[in-house]
């Protein structure tokens, strides 16, 4: 088997094709370097492809009328993204930019189309993924209309807790290579406030700070704050 399909194989979205079916894919997917801090589109560009990530991360985010940024998403290797447009042929409906260096896979339009068709199975797994984003988009609406910053920052440490958490013998080990500022702007607060209730946690003995990473010590107390 090829070398990118042999990876395609590990990608959930592509699980359950045959090696010729994944190699076929591969063939027809065109593979991108964005440095980090690129964008690899904005908000309100033509809808032309699919992408997935092949290695690096993917911030996907809005701006609001006064200008801020808010992160809805922050993706990872073998994530998908931008598949509304295939159902909707329109524009990107957010900004993608690389947090850090980022390999892609891009699937035009066409081509994806023509997968879809063959394997209906394709399109239910699209449906499921973006009903999942949906809900994450109403569970931030609900956190910014009804919580405070200690449940919205609470909220999110427990969500990317069960997406990426590494249990330790300390804890839960989170390695977000996230700043601040980008978890400011994904529960909509300022970078101070953010830094100040890290702080808090960590001295009340919740969790424990190592730059960008974050080791959960004790889950039960972080749910007190929701």
């Amino acid at each position: 088997m090829k070398k990118n399909a042999e990876y395609l194989k590990k990608v959930p979205f592509f699980q359950g094709l045959s090696e010729k079916e994944l190699e076929m894919v591969s063939d027809v997917m065109l593979e991108r370097f964005f440095p980090k801090g690129d964008v690899l589109f904005f908000e309100g560009d033509p809808g032309e492809a699919l992408f997935v990530i092949k290695s690096g991360r993917v911030k996907i985010s809005k701006m609001s009328e006064d200008g801020r940024e808010q992160i809805l998403h922050i993706l990872k290797a073998g994530d998908i993204f931008a598949e509304v447009i295939l159902f909707d042929q329109g524009s990107y409906p957010a900004t993608a930019e690389a947090v850090e260096n980022t390999t892609c896979w891009l699937l035009r339009n066409a081509a994806m189309e023509k997968l879809l068709a063959s394997h209906p199975q394709l399109a239910i797994k699209l449906l499921r993924i973006m009903s999942r984003r949906l809900r994450q988009a109403q569970i931030l609406i609900r956190d910014l209309a009804l919580h405070d910053a200690y449940s919205r920052l609470a909220g999110l440490i427990l969500r990317l807790m069960r997406r990426e958490g590494q249990a330790t013998e300390r804890g839960i080990l989170l390695d977000l290579q996230l700043t601040r500022q980008e978890m400011a702007s994904m529960i909509g607060t300022s970078r101070e406030t953010v830094a100040r209730i890290l702080s808090r946690f960590q001295k009340e003995g919740i969790i424990l700070l190592n730059k960008q990473q974050i080791i959960v010590l004790d889950e039960e107390k972080l749910r007190e704050w929701i």
